[in-house]
């Protein structure tokens, strides 16, 4: 499901390689100020200062200490990105949203998200690249901004170039993004809300994160949204990002995850953590919407559900 809400804007994506800023203030800033104040990072910045990305104002090129003279169109051209090294993987995804900028994709549980020292060739990544190739796309490296470990299933926003990836940073560094996850519990969770609010802390060596007091802080809201005596079905919100959150913060609370071996989830019905990003909700820096998208529940996650005499119906 895919929702819009809101209003217009002064920006426009010409293609994949421009972007174009009408200042339509009439404040003295200079280009380097007009552009953060625009949603350009600091990154983005320092390739303009190499000109690796070229920067221009009204037909001419200039440098980010020239002042942003009122009705100017300030433009970005980027080079087409592309990473040779990167293995295209033809394999099919599942998409659920996309426009010239986002590609919102329903990761099945069991595929990890990235490359990394095991799989350089068979990731999520590299399937995005295959489908980029597939659909002739000019940019064909796909910008992770949301990414889920292996066995859990569900939403992953990806920036389909820079630009992008650039502007979604602040609401990424600010937690700022609506993400929900649907996760069955061990037990009949008591309250049936709250607010889980405890530090996690990296195990130097060990795959394991522990509860912590000089932790990195770590906050999950959730409610209870069916349960019996055996299980829970919790929705839960993020307001942090810190790896495993979800399925640590419950462990903690002596209702580890179904399937999380990792964490003293039981493994006799399910055998991966039974963890689902369900919905997102973000503000598009390009059209200045909310853009709201949910994944449905995976068939495994439907039966274990069904096995626990548990239901879900859309929240």
């Amino acid at each position: 499901m895919v929702g819009l809400v809101g209003a217009g804007n002064d920006h426009k994506k010409e293609s994949n390689l421009d972007y174009v800023i009408k200042n339509t203030s009439n404040e003295n800033l200079s280009l380097k100020r007009f552009l953060l104040k625009h949603q350009i990072s600091q990154r983005t910045l320092s390739r303009i200062r190499r000109r690796e990305i070229l920067l221009m104002m009204n037909g001419q090129l200039v440098d980010l200490k020239a002042k942003a003279v009122s009705n100017a169109e300030v433009k970005l051209i980027f080079p087409p990105e592309n990473n040779s090294k990167l293995v295209a993987d033809f394999a099919p995804i599942e998409v659920l949203y996309e426009d010239s900028n986002w590609l919102i994709v329903n990761k099945p549980a069991g595929l990890a998200s990235v490359p990394g020292p095991t799989n350089q060739t068979t990731t999520l990544v590299n399937r995005i690249k295959g489908y980029m190739i597939k659909q002739n796309m000019i940019d064909r490296i796909p910008h992770i901004i949301t990414r889920l470990d292996r066995f859990t299933s569900g939403l992953v926003l990806v920036a389909k170039h820079h630009l992008a990836q650039s502007m979604i940073e602040t609401q990424v560094e600010e937690h700022a993004m609506d993400k929900r996850y649907l996760a069955i519990v061990n037990g009949l969770v008591e309250p049936i809300s709250g607010l889980i609010d405890l530090p996690i802390k990296r195990v130097v060596g060990q795959p394991q994160r522990i509860i912590a007091a000089n932790g990195q802080s770590a906050q999950t809201e959730y409610w209870v949204r069916q349960a019996n005596q055996a299980a829970s079905l919790v929705e839960a919100k993020l307001y942090t990002g810190r790896n495993h959150q979800i399925r640590l913060h419950f462990s903690a609370l002596g209702y580890p995850l179904l399937g999380d071996q990792l964490y003293g989830g039981n493994t006799t019905l399910i055998t991966r953590q039974a963890l689902h990003a369900w919905r997102l909700r973000f503000l598009d820096p390009f059209s200045k919407q909310q853009l709201e998208v949910t994944a449905p529940l995976p068939l495994d996650l439907q039966q274990l559900l069904s096995s626990l005499k548990l239901s879900f119906a859309q929240l």
